[in-house]
Formats: structure tokens, sequence, C-alpha cells
């Protein structure tokens, strides 16, 4: 299984130490949160996607995806959705990041009109993404927090280059179980993010096996050839503790959760 965190867990930091940092610590991936107020976004000019492919090359650590806060199910037009969708994808192209991350974005509104606009759309922004070699990924998060409701996002659209990520405590806070949750997502899935939090009323981010998710039980359904991310929410959670100082114990953590009983 392999290994990432994402920069929301370290909010504003260069891409050079980012990428240091998840050498460093064992980390062989980075999700990149492509928000304005990051290093890396949709506006980030050529030179400087050029030089972050340099400094995550020479470290050695993959940018494993791009994650954007588009919310495929939002009201109004297609255009300006398809817009930022196209734009993260060649942002991930330029950056060699396999995946985009996108959100349901239909809070609010019913499921499944939600589900037959985030269809259309995935429909056409996976020819887009195909074409640049990239793979456009639903969060379950927001208006379609369980494996079950993303899936029927998913299922119309029978593209491959339209998955899923399976954020593990969405589910879990729905009362769906994790097998549950991956056997809804496994046809789609492209990796996995995982955290921990104090309970479904505290969400505030803990180092990881501090809390109350079921990682062991997570991981164990998950194929040996994974991606793994940590999304730890420093970002949203200011007073928690910083996360470099927990990068290595959170890695040995989840590589002691994989390990045969008994070794």
């Amino acid at each position: 299984m392999r290994f990432a965190f994402s920069t929301l867990g370290v909010p504003g930091m260069p891409v050079r130490e980012v990428a240091a940092l998840a050498a460093d610590c064992g980390y062989e991936g980075v999700e990149l949160r492509a928000a304005p107020d990051e290093p890396v976004h949709r506006g980030t000019g050529q030179p400087e996607r050029a030089q972050a492919v340099k400094e995550f090359e020479r470290a050695g650590v993959r940018v494993l995806a791009v994650c954007g806060y588009t919310g495929l199910g939002t009201e109004g037009d297609d255009a300006p959705v398809l817009q930022e969708i196209g734009e993260l994808l060649w942002l991930a192209r330029d950056l060699g990041a396999p995946f985009v991350r996108v959100f349901p974005g239909g809070e609010g509104q019913q499921p499944s009109a939600v589900e037959e606009t985030a269809a259309r759309r995935l429909g056409l922004a996976a020819e887009t993404a195909a074409g640049l070699g990239v793979r456009l990924l639903v969060e379950t998060h927001d208006s379609h927090r369980t494996g079950a409701q993303v899936s029927r996002m998913l299922g119309p659209v029978g593209h491959r280059h339209a998955g899923a990520i399976w954020d593990v405590v969405h589910p879990w806070l729905e009362g769906e179980e994790p097998p549950a949750a991956y056997a809804a997502l496994a046809p789609f899935l492209g990796y996995a993010q995982v955290k921990d939090v104090a309970s479904r009323q505290d969400l505030a981010p803990l180092p990881l096996g501090a809390g109350v998710l079921p990682l062991a039980e997570c991981l164990a359904l998950l194929p040996s050839s994974s991606w793994v991310s940590w999304e730890y929410e420093k970002r949203w959670h200011p007073e928690a503790a910083d996360l470099p100082g927990l990068l290595v114990p959170g890695r040995k953590h989840l590589e002691g959760l994989l390990a045969p009983s008994g070794s």
C-alpha cells in the first residue's frame, strides 16, 4: 500500500517544503489542495507548474491528486462547472497527477436531481480527462456522503475516467459500515482518504489511532496496491496539533494496521 498526505494539513506550505517533508517522512505521494490561497492552483502559471514538477521529482514524491472544490451538482448552467473542472484537469496533467478530486455539491437539492446533473457533467468531463490521461474522482462528501449515494451518481456515467474517492469519515458519519461503503465504491475507486476524530460530534483532526474511526477495518478492505492519503484538516481546525511532527507516527500506525497478526 502506498501512502500520501494532503496539503490541507500544512496550509500554505511552499511546494519545495511539502515535497521534502513527504520524502523525509516516508510518504510516496501528496494530495495538493488546489485553492487560490495555496501555492499551486488553477491560476498558477506554466513556469511555476514546471518548477513544482521539478521539486517533486527531485524529492522522489508523486503528486497523487489535484484537489479542487468544484461541486458537480451545483445548480445553474453546465458551462462554468465544466470550465472549472477542465482547468483542474489541465493542472493535474501539467503536474503529472493521475487524479482530480471534485465534490458532489448538491446540498439542499433533491438527490435524484443532483445525480442526474452530476452524471451529465461527469460524462462530458470524463472525455476531457481521458484525453489528458487524468481520472476525475468524486469524493464521498456533502450531499452524497455514502458509498451508495456516490455510486448512484457514477453508475450511469460508465466511463473509466470517472471514479470515486472513499473519504472514510463521511460514510461513517452516515452510519454506512466500511464493508458496505467499499462494496459500493469498489468498481469506481481511485484511492481512499483516512483521518481520525474523537466522535461524530467532535470532528477536529486527531493523530491517526487516537480517535474512533475504524481505520483497520477500512484498510483491510483495500487492495494491497491502493493509495491511501491522510487528510488532516488543519486548515479548518487551526487549533489542532501541527501535522509535520505527526506524519512519521501516522505512517507507522497505518503500516501497523496492515501488518499480519502476531508479526
